[in-house]
């Protein structure tokens, strides 16, 4: 099943009551994976490879590989 041409479909979202989004992905055979989005600026995915990336929304980013390496970056949001 696709949406939006992707090779995925949505398996749930909703807000919480501090307004953050989440949203749930299956892959299918490839896993599943999800995202936060907060009030804040801040965001987190996690892939069905293994690998995550997180936003702060002000600078800060980390991705980790699906080997588990960590990158991180502390450049300005603006």
């Amino acid at each position: 099943m696709t949406s939006n041409g992707k090779d995925y479909s949505y398996t749930g979202h909703g807000t919480n009551d501090q307004g953050n989004h989440y949203c749930s992905r299956d892959y299918g055979t490839s896993g599943s994976g999800y995202h936060y989005s907060n009030t804040n600026g801040s965001y987190y995915y996690s892939n069905p490879n293994g690998s995550s990336y997180y936003n702060s929304g002000t600078g800060y980013s980390q991705y980790t590989t699906p080997s588990g390496n960590t990158h991180k970056s502390n450049g300005s949001s603006k």
